[in-house]
Parts: structure tokens; sequence; C-alpha cells
């Protein structure tokens, strides 16, 4: 039988408190969610001259599909617009809140 310990230090209810980059760097990925789901909204508007492009899925399941798209890049940073708007903007952070080594 294994024993599981577990120190009253690692266990906590409230959540951390986050740094100024921290907030930065969510705020920088939420806004490039939102940022390829305006790009795949406008792709999908467009018409090449063929009305079933997309075949006959339902228009709800396409949406979904493509804020689904839009979280997963924006959180593993496949298309690099967060990172990008995160480096510009901590440049503004006050001193002391960037992390050591820079980014």
């Amino acid at each position: 039988m294994t024993t599981i310990s577990t120190s009253a230090a690692n266990l906590s209810l409230t959540p951390k408190a986050q740094t100024e980059r921290e907030k930065l760097s969510g705020a920088a990925k939420q806004f490039e969610a939102i940022f390829v789901r305006q790009m795949l909204s406008a792709a999908r508007a467009s018409n090449f001259g063929d009305d079933d492009v997309f075949g006959k899925m339902d228009q709800t399941f396409v949406q979904m599909r493509d804020d689904r798209f839009a979280e997963i890049a924006s959180q593993t940073g496949a298309l690099g617009f967060a990172r990008q708007i995160e480096n510009h903007l901590a440049a503004l952070l006050p001193q002391g809140t960037t992390p050591e080594g820079g980014a």
C-alpha cells in the first residue's frame, strides 16, 4: 500500500494571486482567441461561388468548432499573436513585474 503524504502548505482552497505579468498573459491569450474567431467568421462569410463549401454541417456545430480551434490556438501559442501582444505590453508594466531573464 502506498502512503500519500500531504502538507497543509500545499493544500489551499484560495486561488494563488496572479502577478501583473500573468494577468497580461491571460488577457493576451483571450484577445488572440477573439481575433482568431473573427478571422474564421470572416472566412466563412466569404462566398467563392459554391453555396455548400463546408458541406451540410449545422451552423451551430461550425461555430462551436471554430470557437474550440480559436481557444486551442491561443493556448498553445500556435499563431504567436498572444506572445507578441504580451511582450509589447509588458514594457508598459511597472518595473519588477516582468520575470527574470525577460520574455
